[in-house]
């Protein structure tokens, strides 16, 4: 007896009105990848051809120049797929849900599927993995080909094109350092959350803001133009609303959203908004400079080349005091080696891009085999 595929609702029935459609016999879809890359704020999912085929010219050797990636066929957009945020159940249907919707958007389905690279927030221990892997593969053909990774790792991807060697610092919402070597090995640092200390995160900017307003209401801190800026900027009346406002919703994102407030108030001269981003460049510095010392990526006398791929909202340089810029500076004090990269590309197409080079990869091994 055939075994039914897995179905979550109606998530996957736009498939069956597709291949009613196209039931013609010398009908054949077109081989994609999908990439995730899912966050604490949002999800996204593009959908890539993989049209490659091995000539007498490119299967001389495996590890070759790759060819240009190509161009992006789908894209979609969801909610937060972080389990430790929303729970298992509700990250789950996110991430089938913006699977299916760039799938739908871009004319395939499932069967023509090759390979589904997912990087998520969240995915901290080989069990997270494995149990994603699980229901993975509940949903698509035994024939694709599942990768789950950290979604930093698509971050490191998207500023190398898909070759996983170097550091990439992301600093959004939250933060984390995340490095990778040639030969496979491995490391990170930060990313442990708010509770445990995500500093120079864009919530522990915004949090140590907050509590600077509050230290000075009550007298047991210097007077800051935080207060008059973030009080007018939540129409707030006094620092003590800033409680009920912050317990109200105290989600990450929420908080994150005041960085622009503190790094304006640190540009017209306040010396507590200067502190506070001072300190954040100093921990972003140190989450990169331990990855790289564990990792040996700078070589034995701390003067070789890496990639230090620079990701999320708080190291944009759309500001005077740019803080992406002060972060390098520092990383490059003691690793004169580090080459900053701004990536071209978002984070889910360099989790595509994992999945592309592999299949090229493996492409390239079978030609030369046979």
């Amino acid at each position: 007896m055939r075994k039914r595929p897995y179905r979550n609702g109606e998530i996957w029935d736009f498939e069956a009105e597709m291949e009613l459609n196209n039931n013609d016999s010398r009908y054949r879809q077109q081989a994609v990848i999908l990439g995730l890359d899912g966050g604490t704020t949002s999800t996204v999912c593009v959908c890539i051809p993989f049209n490659y085929t091995c000539t007498d010219n490119n299967v001389n050797s495996e590890d070759g120049p790759l060819p240009e990636p190509p161009s992006v066929l789908a894209r979609a957009v969801a909610g937060c797929s972080n389990h430790n945020s929303v729970g298992e159940t509700a990250a789950r249907e996110t991430l089938e849900r913006v699977m299916a919707e760039a799938l739908l958007r871009s004319g395939s389905t499932r069967s023509a599927v090759l390979a589904v690279c997912l990087a998520v927030s969240g995915v901290n221990h080989p069990t997270d993995e494995y149990r994603i892997l699980s229901w993975l593969r509940q949903i698509f053909p035994s024939h694709v080909r599942l990768f789950v990774q950290n979604d930093s790792v698509a971050a490191l991807a998207s500023g190398t094109m898909g070759k996983l060697h170097g550091c990439v610092l992301i600093a959004g919402t939250g933060t984390i350092a995340y490095g990778y070597t040639e030969d496979g090995r491995k490391a990170r640092a930060a990313g442990a959350g708010p509770v445990l200390g995500d500093w120079g995160s864009g919530y522990g900017i915004a949090a140590q803001a907050l509590t600077a307003i509050v230290r000075a209401h009550d007298g047991r801190g210097p007077h800051t133009a935080l207060t008059n800026c973030i009080l007018h900027a939540l129409d707030l009346s006094s620092p003590d609303e800033l409680i009920g406002w912050t317990y109200e919703d105290p989600s990450w994102a929420r908080i994150a959203a005041l960085v622009p407030y503190v790094v304006s108030c640190a540009e017209a001269g306040d010396q507590v908004a200067n502190r506070i981003l001072l300190d954040a460049v100093q921990e972003l510095a140190s989450s990169v400079k331990a990855v790289v010392r564990r990792l040996g990526l700078c070589g034995e006398d701390g003067t070789d080349h890496f990639p230090l791929v620079m990701v999320g909202g708080v190291l944009e340089a759309n500001k005077r005091w740019d803080i992406g810029k002060e972060v390098i500076n520092c990383i490059s004090k003691d690793f004169p080696g580090a080459v900053p990269i701004h990536p071209k590309v978002e984070p889910a197409v360099g989790a595509a891009l994992l999945a592309w080079n592999f299949l090229i990869r493996q492409s390239r091994k079978d030609a030369i085999r046979s």
